[in-house]
């Protein structure tokens, strides 16, 4: 397994989620009105979830599980090998989910649901370093 890289992206991911700390206003109408900020959060939260995604399909590939014909697959692939928890699972396909919305625009990006994932639901993202780091360092 390509140790080094996962760590690398970890780093990145730590980089991400702290501008996003930094840059993210203390309400949803701050949010909603400064539109230059706003879609930076939109980006920031993008690309943090573009990191988490490329960390599973590292681990997978080294692992060699099964060829996956999506991120889904690899979580759970990942999930059925005891790699990530279940409750990991489900959020990051959430998560997947969520930045398909953000990347494809599938529909209107609600800025109340991107608000409120970004007061919320930042947390996901340390049980996700939490675990890949427990895995990685057995």
């Amino acid at each position: 397994m390509d140790k080094k890289r996962i760590l690398s992206k970890i780093r990145e991911l730590d980089s991400y989620i702290g501008e996003l700390e930094d840059i993210l206003p203390s309400n949803l109408n701050e949010y909603i009105e400064d539109s230059e900020k706003r879609r930076a959060c939109e980006r920031l939260l993008q690309i943090s979830l573009e990191v988490m995604i490329d960390i599973y399909y590292i681990i997978g590939s080294s692992l060699k599980i099964t060829i996956p014909s999506d991120e889904e697959d690899i979580i759970s692939n990942l999930c059925a090998k005891k790699i990530i928890s279940k409750d990991l699972a489900s959020i990051s396909i959430e998560m997947k989910g969520f930045r398909n919305i953000l990347v494809h625009k599938y529909g209107v990006v609600d800025d109340e649901q991107v608000y409120e994932i970004l007061s919320e639901k930042l947390s996901d993202f340390e049980l996700f370093k939490k675990e890949i780091l427990e895995y990685i360092n057995k």
